[in-house]
């Protein structure tokens, strides 16, 4: 039932570790694949090892920020962990690094010897080494990628950075270049906060933001690289549950990969979300992720294309929360009021149709109606 086709490797569901901690060696990556995960990524393998520094996580609220280069491993003892991958069943993606052309093919033939079932080009990286200037150039990631491909026989795919004005234009040239994919999206180049009592920032260099605050960036850059190439999409940020999940395949992800929420809860959660994933397409009666791959996608429009239809908002069912004011006090038109009895009540000459109090009322009592 959850059994995916990707980049012609056939996965037991669509569910991969995104490289980075949780992935550092083969025998975490090991316990990924017996959690259940579909396949795993590697951290990023490089071919000069540079010591990583401390600290280098910081939580804040929902977000995470890792200030985290790349792998400790050089690229032979790489070679082994990839093995333990291999033996366990599990399909192992390399996650690589180079600063030019031809190292970064260089790696990707030593990983292919390796084992790796294929690549995942990592040519951003939001701190420490500026690769943002590679990452933004359309030529210079067809180059990247044009080099590496003829270097391999393993579908290559790119993992594309959300820290640039135009990601459509990478994910062609990466399509141009002859590769088999991409991913996104990698994390946000941040700074996750200060202490104010000491002026000292929580982690000390800018770094990747990670976790669910960055959901809705990579739910629209899915949908974006969906539409705008034929490649396969893997999408990444915020997922950590089965809802998530569909959201991205139902915006035309064709794999999903989830990191923020392993670091946090621990491999069981992958055990998790695959069973709530099956309970939901047999409650639907689904028998693949095929059949909603893309709905979501077909629903969207351009601006021109959203009639102006005269909807206004509406009690769908009374109001159960008598302590609860979100819609009164984040309706901006004063079209909801709550009287002395705790009535809730819609004004529809006042109200606009904007659709705010549908989303924010946790009882989901409003409903907008076409009043025309």
């Amino acid at each position: 039932m959850l059994e995916v086709d990707f980049l012609g490797i056939p996965l037991k569901n669509p569910l991969i570790v995104a490289s980075g901690p949780m992935t550092r060696c083969g025998s975490y990556m090991k316990r990924a694949v017996e959690a259940g995960a579909g396949a795993v990524v590697t951290e990023t393998i490089v071919n000069e090892v540079r010591r990583n520094v401390r600290p280098r996580l910081a939580k804040k609220g929902a977000g995470l920020q890792n200030i985290r280069l790349y792998s400790d491993y050089s690229l032979e003892e790489w070679a082994h962990e990839i093995s333990i991958v291999k033996d366990t069943g599990g399909v192992c993606i390399a996650n690589i690094l180079g600063h030019t052309p031809s190292e970064m093919a260089y790696i990707a033939g030593f990983v292919e010897k390796a084992g790796a079932d294929t690549l995942e080009l990592n040519i951003a990286s939001p701190h420490g080494e500026g690769l943002e200037v590679l990452s933004a150039d359309p030529e210079q990631v067809y180059e990247f990628v044009r080099s590496t491909v003829k270097n391999v026989s393993i579908p290559v795919t790119v993992k594309l950075s959300p820290n640039v004005s135009n990601i459509v234009t990478l994910a062609q040239a990466a399509e141009r270049a002859g590769a088999a994919g991409v991913s996104a999206i990698n994390t946000m180049r941040s700074i996750i906060g200060v202490d104010i009592e000491t002026g000292k920032p929580l982690l000390p260099t800018f770094g990747g933001y990670s976790g669910d605050p960055i959901r809705p960036v990579g739910l629209a850059t899915t949908a974006t690289l969906a539409q705008a190439v034929s490649l396969p999409v893997s999408g990444i940020g915020g997922i950590s549950t089965s809802e998530h999940v569909l959201e991205y395949i139902m915006l035309g992800a064709s794999t999903v990969q989830i990191l923020t929420a392993l670091i946090l809860n621990g491999y069981a959660i992958l055990r998790q979300i695959l069973k709530d994933l099956e309970v939901w397409l047999e409650t639907k009666g689904y028998s693949s992720l095929e059949e909603i791959r893309g709905t979501a996608l077909k629903e969207l429009k351009s601006f021109e294309e959203i009639p102006n239809e005269p909807y206004t908002s509406h009690l769908a069912k009374p109001c159960l929360l008598p302590d609860c004011s979100l819609c009164t006090t984040s309706c901006m038109y004063d079209a909801i009021s709550k009287d002395h009895r705790g009535v809730v009540s819609v004004d529809q000459e006042l109200c606009s149709g904007c659709g705010l109090c549908v989303t924010v009322c946790p009882a989901r009592c409003f409903e907008l109606r076409w009043d025309g």
